[in-house]
C-alpha cells in the first residue's frame, strides 16, 4: 500500500489534469489560478469538500450518502445509474419530438443536446471540485446566495415532480394494456374491469413498488435495478424496430404522407428531447456515490452514459417517427394494438423501468425539501418517511388525473430542464473563474452561447407548449 503523501500527491496530480482539461488548451494559466485560489491539494481529494449544511455526515441534504474512496459504487454501477437516468422515461416520447422538427432537424437536435449535456455534466462536476460543494443547490448558493438556492431549489423540484409524474402517467399507459392481453378473461369480469383500470393499477405502482423502492437513502444501491432498466430499455427499442414495419396499415402513417425534413415545431421538440436527456439533478448523487470520485474516473462515466443514450435515442427517434410520422403519440408504445405480444412485453418491460427510474427522481426533490427547510437539522426518519409519502402522493394524484405524456414532457424539459442543464452550470463555471478570467472574455464566450441558448429554449418551449396544449384538442390526452 502507498504511503499516504504518495496518494495525495497522485490525488493533486489528477486533480490537476483534470482541471486542464475541463478548461481547455488556453485554460492552464487558470487552472493554477484556482489552484493557488483554493488552498491545498488536500482540498482537492475525492468527495473532501465542505459540508453544505452544519450537521453531520448523517444530516447531508436529502440524507444522501457521501463515500469515502473504502467504499461506494463502481464505475459500472455509476455508469448504469447515469445511463438510466438520461434515458428514462423521455425515450419513449422522441418520435413524438421527431415529429414536431421533422427527420434531419430531429437528428441534429438529439446530437446537438446530447454533446451539450456530456458538456455540461463535466462542467457541473468541476464547479463542485471549485467551490467544494457536494450539491447542486450548495454550489448555487455559494456561487449566487439565497436567492441562487432557491432558483436551483425550485427548478429542481419541478424537474424531479415532472420525472416522477411522468413515471406515473406512462404505467398507466402501459400495464392495463398488458393486463388485460395477458388476462383476457380475468379482464372480462367486474373484478378485470376494477383491478386492471388505470386508477388500480396507478395506484398499486405507487403505493407497493415505487414508494418502498424510494425510501433508500442511498442512490448507490440502485445500481443493480439500473442495470436492468438499462437492459430493458435496448429491449424495448428492439421491439419498437420490429413491430413497427408489421403492424396493421390503418395504425401506421398513410403512405402519402411526406418525410418532413424540417417542421416548425423545433422548440417544442427540443423540450422533449430535452427531458429526455437532462439528469443535472441526479449527476452529484451519482458522483458522489463513487466509489473513488475522481473527476476522471467521473468524466468516463458521462463519456460512455451519454453516447449509449445518444445512439438509443437517434434509433427510437427515427424508426419510430418513420412509421407513424403525424400519428406518432406522446407515449409511442401507445400507437400499437393493445393485444400486440412483443409490445406488450415491451410495455412490461418499461413500466419495471419506471419502477427503477422514480426513486431516483424522489431521492432529488427530497434533498430539495431537505436542503429549504431542513437543513441545519440532524437526520430523522420520521421527517424522512413524512418527505417521501408527500412525494410519492402527490405524483400519484397528478399521474391519475394528467394523461398527456407529450405535454407533461415539453413543460417539464422545456421550462426546468433547460434551466438545470444549460443555464445554471455554465453561471457558476464563470462566477467561480472570475476572479482570474474576466467574465467578459473570449475565453468565456461559449459559456455565455449556453446561457443565452438555455434561456431560448426555456421561454419559448414553455410557451409553445402551453399554447399547444390549449388550442390543440388531443383525443389520445383523455386518461378514461
Amino acid at each position: 500500500m502507498a504511503a499516504p503523501g504518495a496518494d495525495r500527491t497522485r490525488g493533486e496530480s489528477e486533480d490537476s489534469a483534470e482541471l486542464t482539461f475541463e478548461l481547455g488548451g488556453n485554460g492552464r494559466d487558470s487552472g493554477a489560478s484556482v489552484g493557488e485560489r483554493r488552498g491545498s491539494a488536500a482540498e482537492y481529494q475525492p468527495m473532501q469538500m465542505q459540508p453544505d449544511n452544519s450537521g453531520d455526515n448523517d444530516s447531508s441534504s436529502g440524507g444522501v450518502q457521501v463515500y469515502s474512496s473504502s467504499k461506494g459504487a463502481s464505475m459500472l454501477s455509476s455508469l448504469f445509474n447515469l445511463t438510466n437516468a438520461i434515458i428514462g422515461a423521455g425515450v419513449i416520447g422522441l418520435p413524438y419530438a421527431m415529429r414536431n422538427a421533422g427527420l434531419l432537424a430531429g437528428v441534429m437536435l438529439i446530437a446537438g443536446v446530447a454533446l451539450l449535456v456530456d458538456w455540461t455534466l463535466r462542467m457541473l462536476a468541476l464547479n463542485a471540485k471549485l467551490s467544494g460543494r457536494q450539491t447542486y443547490q450548495g454550489l448555487v448558493e455559494h456561487c449566487f446566495g439565497r436567492w441562487g438556492l432557491l432558483s436551483s431549489s425550485l427548478f429542481q423540484g419541478m424537474m424531479a415532480g415532472g420525472g416522477m409524474a411522468s413515471f406515473v402517467v406512462i404505467v398507466g399507459d402501459t400495464l392495463p394494456h398488458v393486463l388485460s392481453a395477458l388476462l383476457p378473461t380475468v379482464a372480462a369480469t367486474s373484478f378485470g374491469r376494477v383491478v386492471f383500470s388505470r386508477r388500480f393499477v396507478v395506484a398499486f405502482f405507487v403505493v407497493c413498488l415505487a414508494y418502498p423502492l424510494s425510501l433508500y437513502r442511498d442512490i448507490g444501491k440502485l445500481g443493480k435495478t439500473s442495470a436492468f432498466a438499462v437492459v430493458a430499455m435496448g429491449s424495448i427499442i428492439v421491439a419498437v424496430i420490429v413491430e413497427a414495419p408489421r403492424i396493421d396499415a390503418s395504425l401506421r402513417a398513410d403512405p402519402d404522407t411526406p418525410v418532413a425534413l424540417f417542421s416548425a415545431g423545433v422548440f417544442q421538440a427540443l423540450g422533449v428531447i430535452t427531458f429526455a436527456f437532462v439528469c443535472h439533478h441526479n449527476s452529484f448523487m451519482i458522483y458522489g456515490s463513487l466509489r473513488k470520485p475522481t473527476l476522471n474516473r467521473y468524466f468516463d462515466v458521462v463519456h460512455f452514459a451519454t453516447a449509449i443514450a445518444t445512439v438509443a435515442s437517434l434509433v427510437m427517434a427515427a424508426f419510430g417517427y418513420l412509421s407513424f410520422r403525424d400519428k406518432a403519440q406522446g407515449n409511442v408504445l401507445n400507437n400499437f394494438a393493445q393485444d400486440n405480444f412483443l409490445i406488450n412485453i415491451a410495455r412490461f418491460l418499461f413500466a419495471l423501468n419506471m419502477i427503477t427510474t422514480f426513486p431516483m427522481e424522489t431521492l432529488v426533490a427530497r434533498e430539495v425539501i431537505d436542503m429549504l427547510v431542513f437543513r441545519n437539522r440532524p437526520f430523522s426518519m420520521a421527517r424522512h418517511v413524512a418527505i417521501t409519502t408527500v412525494l410519492c402522493g402527490a405524483a400519484l394524484v397528478v399521474g391519475e388525473t394528467v394523461c398527456n405524456l407529450g405535454v407533461l414532457l415539453e413543460l417539464t424539459g422545456g421550462m426546468s430542464a433547460s434551466f438545470l442543464a444549460f443555464i445554471l452550470p455554465p453561471a457558476c463555471f464563470i462566477r467561480l473563474s472570475s476572479s482570474s478570467t474576466s467574465a467578459f472574455s473570449v475565453r468565456m464566450l461559449p459559456y455565455w452561447l449556453c446561457i443565452v441558448f438555455g434561456v431560448v429554449v426555456m421561454i419559448m418551449s414553455t410557451v409553445l407548449s402551453i399554447h399547444h396544449a390549449a388550442t390543440v384538442q388531443d383525443p389520445a390526452g383523455s386518461c378514461w
